[in-house]
C-alpha cells in the first residue's frame, strides 16, 4: 500500500488531477535525502551541468522542499505523456532534422500550469496551503516521481514508467498536507538492459544514471550558446532541436507506444521550415515561434543548428539541394555564431566557393574555423 496524506484532500485533488487529463498521479512525502542532494552537490562538482549555472544556485532549495512552501509535508505529483505520433509531413519549405517530441507542442509549461492553478485552487477551498511547479522551480521532481511510484530513475537518468515509457513530462502539487509514512522508491525495472547508454550518439550518459550536459545534444541545441564544440557536432547528426535517442531506444516507450492525450502535437513545431531561421530578426523570429520551444535557443540558436544538421547531410542525401541557399544565407549572416556555423558546414560539403569569403571574416573564431575547413581537417 503506498503512503498518502491520511485525509479526503489527497484523493479529491488526485482525483481531478486525473479528471483535467494527467495520465499519472501519486503521492509522496515531501523529504529529500541527504544522499540524494550529495549526488546532486558531486553531479554539480564534476562541472556536468555544463553552463547553466543558474542550477549551482538553487541547489539549497532543491534540497528543501519548504523553501518553496512553507510547511510543506506531501506532493502530489503529476506525469504527463509526450509520447506523441508523428503528424503529417508538411509540403512546403526545408524540412530537414528531427526536433525532440516534448517540443512537438506548444511549451507544456504554459500549457499544464493552468492545470496546476486549477489544483491550487481547489486546494484552497479545501484548506490546503499548495504551491505548484512545471519544471521552472528548483524542485526534484524525478526524485518525487519515484516517491509516488510513477516511475523509477532509469540508466539514461530520465523518469521511465512501466505504463507510459520514457516520453513523460512531469509536474508537482507542493501541499502542507501530512505525510507521516515515507515512501519507498519505485523498483528499478531497467534490469540488464543499457539501450540508452550504448545509443547516446555523444556518449553523455554515465555509469551513475548522470547525464555530462557538456556533450549532451539536447544541452548543446537548446542551452548552449556560442558555437557547438567542434568534437560533438557530428554526434548532433540530424537533430535540430533536443535529443530523444535515449528515450527512443527504451523497451518501456516502445512497449507503451504513442498515448499522448492531454497534450496535441503541431506538424509546425515537429518539422519546422529551416528557411525562417535566415533573413529574420531576432523579433520576427520571437513573433513567429512564440509560445513554443524553439524560442530557447533563440534565432541564432537555431539557425546554427540548421546548419549542423547540413553539415551532417551525407554526400547524396536529397536536402542537399535545398539546404544549399541556407548556407549561402548562413555564411552572410551578422551573427557570427551562425557564419561560424555556415563555415564548418561548407568544409563538411567541400564547397569551396561559398567558404573562401570566411576566410576573411572579422570575427577570428568564423576565420579560425573556415581556415580549418579549407585544410580539410573538420
Amino acid at each position: 500500500m503506498l503512503p498518502a496524506p491520511p485525509t479526503s484532500a489527497a484523493e479529491t485533488l488526485a482525483d481531478l488531477a486525473s479528471a483535467l487529463g494527467v495520465d499519472a498521479v501519486g503521492w509522496t512525502a515531501a523529504q529529500v535525502p541527504a544522499s540524494a542532494v550529495a549526488e546532486y552537490a558531486g553531479w554539480l562538482g564534476a562541472g556536468r551541468h555544463a553552463g547553466m549555472t543558474y542550477l549551482e544556485r538553487q541547489l539549497p532549495a532543491r534540497a528543501d522542499p519548504s523553501s518553496r512552501l512553507e510547511g510543506v509535508g506531501s506532493v502530489l505529483v503529476l506525469g504527463v505523456s509526450h509520447a506523441f505520433a508523428p503528424p503529417t509531413v508538411p509540403g512546403d519549405g526545408v524540412r530537414l532534422g528531427r526536433v525532440a517530441r516534448y517540443a512537438w507542442t506548444p511549451d507544456y509549461h504554459h500549457q499544464l500550469q493552468p492545470l496546476l492553478t486549477r489544483l491550487e485552487q481547489e486546494a484552497a477551498k479545501l484548506g490546503v496551503r499548495a504551491r505548484g511547479y512545471v519544471d521552472h522551480g528548483p524542485v526534484m521532481e524525478r526524485l518525487f516521481a519515484a516517491g509516488a511510484f510513477l516511475g523509477w530513475r532509469g540508466k539514461s537518468g530520465m523518469t521511465v514508467s512501466t505504463r507510459l515509457g520514457a516520453f513523460v513530462t512531469l509536474a508537482v502539487l507542493l501541499t502542507d498536507l501530512p505525510c507521516e509514512t515515507e515512501a519507498a522508491a519505485h523498483p528499478d525495472r531497467c534490469g540488464r538492459c543499457t539501450r540508452c547508454i550504448s545509443a547516446c550518439p555523444t556518449a553523455a550518459i554515465g555509469p551513475d544514471r548522470t547525464i555530462d550536459a557538456r556533450r549532451c545534444v539536447s544541452y548543446l541545441t537548446i542551452e548552449h550558446r556560442g558555437p557547438v564544440p567542434h568534437e560533438w557536432r557530428t554526434g548532433v547528426g540530424d537533430w535540430l532541436l533536443g535529443c530523444d535517442v535515449c528515450s527512443e531506444v527504451c523497451p518501456w516507450s516502445a512497449k507503451a507506444g504513442p498515448l499522448a492525450r492531454l497534450l496535441e502535437p503541431e506538424a509546425r513545431l515537429a518539422y519546422p521550415d529551416l528557411t525562417r531561421f535566415f533573413g529574420v530578426s531576432e523579433r520576427q523570429f520571437e513573433r513567429e515561434w512564440a509560445g513554443t520551444a524553439l524560442l530557447r535557443p533563440r534565432r541564432k540558436g537555431m539557425a546554427r543548428n540548421a546548419l549542423t544538421v547540413l553539415g551532417n547531410l551525407p554526400t547524396e542525401h536529397e536536402g542537399r539541394e535545398q539546404g544549399r541557399p541556407l548556407l549561402l544565407a548562413g555564411s552572410q549572416d551578422p551573427v557570427w555564431e551562425v557564419r561560424e556555423a555556415a563555415a564548418w558546414a561548407l568544409g563538411r560539403w567541400g564547397d569551396a566557393d561559398l567558404l573562401s569569403p570566411l576566410l576573411a571574416d572579422p570575427h577570428e573564431t568564423v576565420r579560425d574555423t573556415a581556415a580549418q575547413a579549407w585544410a580539410g581537417v573538420i
